[in-house]
């Protein structure tokens, strides 16, 4: 008897709990990276989004870098389960099983899933100076220069890093990896013509490309892309490079055990979000695609990062390469 008492103290708390949520507490999307890049950006026009469907509550921002994002991620999964913490990550929620071989927690059971935000193309750049005008030059190039092809990344278990291993696989083409400490520097380093190559998000290579310093051939996204300065550009698919599709996608997560109740006012709130004309405006902004397909629930979100999962595991164990 006493433990059914319990049980339903404790079941009765539960939804107090998530009657008042957020009662007046700041919520905290913990970022896996440093403050000012690109999952960075969209956590803070994600947490401007939010306010408003969650009651008008606090939503901070907390950067916790490291370990390809593993550091951050872990934070989460150790967080008190109870909604006033939560974690945006991209494509990293993919690719750290595999890339992070002591990972300290488990992607597919650690964590509620609470829905897919976006979006963001990847865009193929070369250095200035490389005479290829056009993808099919390029790929005549790349066959000619076998070996001596210096490819760069912003880090491993960047997007960079992981772009580059997917186009080498599917390509049959082993490059030079170099890698940096960011984008900035690598694109530095491009326009320089110290590298010849660099498969990065559009937030980070659009401006390079409306500069005229870098060269761009084509995008990976499914379908070519409608803003001005990239709709011209092909899809590596229609370029010849069949089924090659990457898109550095970010989803927002709970600790495991967050009540079914908390979680459905904070899946609610972002679908509210994802609606948002300012924040689908910013997100535009940055070259990204606010995410409206089935991935916006959470068994759907769930599904795709497993999908994920089994897409990148093969690459980055034939890479080799790891983050720890």
């Amino acid at each position: 008897m006493k433990k059914l008492f319990a049980l339903a103290a404790m079941a009765l708390a539960v939804c107090a709990h998530a009657q008042d949520f957020p009662a007046g507490k700041p919520v905290t999307i913990v970022v896996p990276f440093a403050a000012g890049g690109p999952t960075d950006r969209v956590a803070r026009d994600l947490a401007e989004a939010l306010r408003k469907p969650l009651g008008g509550a606090s939503v901070i921002i907390d950067n916790v870098p490291g370990a390809g994002s593993s550091i951050g991620a872990a934070k989460v999964a150790r967080a008190n389960p109870d909604g006033y913490t939560l974690l945006l990550n991209h494509i990293a929620m993919a690719t750290v099983p595999t890339l992070v071989r002591n990972v300290p927690f488990k992607v597919e059971t650690d964590f509620e899933y609470l829905g897919i935000v976006n979006d963001v193309p990847m865009t193929l750049i070369a250095k200035p100076s490389l005479p290829a005008t056009n993808y099919k030059e390029l790929t005549a190039w790349i066959a000619t220069n076998k070996g001596k092809i210096n490819l760069g990344n912003a880090g491993i278990g960047s997007a960079s890093h992981l772009c580059g291993l997917l186009y080498q696989s599917a390509t049959k083409t082993e490059m030079t990896p170099v890698p940096y400490k960011g984008t900035a520097p690598a694109i530095t380093d491009l326009i320089g013509g110290q590298i010849d190559l660099l498969c990065d998000q559009s937030t980070n290579t659009s401006p390079q490309i409306e500069a005229k310093k870098v060269k761009a051939y084509a995008v990976t996204t499914p379908k070519r892309l409608t803003t001005p300065l990239l709709k011209d550009l092909p899809t590596l698919d229609e370029a010849g490079l069949k089924n090659f599709q990457v898109t550095i996608w970010h989803g927002l997560y709970a600790p495991k055990g967050t009540p079914a109740p908390v979680l459905k006012k904070i899946s609610d709130a972002l679908k509210a979000a994802l609606k948002d004309a300012d924040f689908i405006k910013r997100e535009e902004a940055l070259g990204a695609v606010v995410a409206t397909d089935g991935r916006i629930e959470p068994e759907g979100h769930k599904k795709f990062v497993a999908a994920e999962i089994a897409k990148w595991s093969p690459i980055i164990k034939a890479a080799g390469v790891y983050a720890d």
